[in-house]
């Protein structure tokens, strides 16, 4: 047999992120990590879920988030993917804050094809993600058949069986406002 054909294309990895915000003009915040998500060279915006208001979680006493999950499509390496979105939550204006405290902009790597890392820098899938409803519901919302590459379940499978009780509600008003503000 002769050798082997490499393919030119870069992998594409399907990604999905999840974002959030509790200060200031949350919406518009949210907008801004849409928009400029679909600006990365290397990254290709998919679809986005409908804006979600819940309830914080954690003792920080603190407003309300706005929660979205963002689908795209990506050349970058996870290392590279991630430095991008730790660089347009700064571009965004996000500053440093306490731990589960309140936040201009968080933009979190949910999950990055079926990979797995775990290291300083980041974990992929988010360690939290099976636990929170406010992550949970928009990503069944895009991806209720895609199964989480550790725990072996679908994502509509980890919403039904989550315990988590801060709420979370479905907001078709923010959602056409975030369209209209897109």
């Amino acid at each position: 047999s002769g050798p082997t054909m490499q393919a030119s294309q870069a992998n594409i990895e399907q990604a999905f992120l999840g974002i959030g915000s509790n200060v200031g003009e949350r919406l518009h915040y949210v907008r801004d990590a849409i928009f400029g998500l679909s600006k990365v060279s290397g990254i290709t915006l998919v679809r986005f879920s409908n804006v979600y208001e819940t309830e914080p979680v954690g003792d920080v006493v603190q407003n309300e988030f706005l929660n979205a999950v963002v689908e795209v499509n990506t050349s970058l390496e996870l290392t590279v993917f991630y430095n991008e979105i730790k660089k347009l939550e700064r571009a965004i204006g996000r500053q440093p804050h306490e731990r589960w405290g309140p936040r201009e902009i968080d933009i979190d790597i949910l999950l990055y094809g079926v990979h797995t890392v775990s290291n300083k820098l980041l974990t992929v899938p988010h360690t939290e993600l099976h636990k929170r409803n406010f992550v949970l519901s928009p990503l069944a919302e895009l991806a209720p058949t895609v199964v989480h590459p550790v725990l072996h379940q679908t994502i509509q499978t980890l919403l039904k069986t989550c315990d988590d009780r801060h709420a979370v509600r479905c907001s078709q008003e923010l959602t056409k406002q975030l369209y209209t503000l897109l």
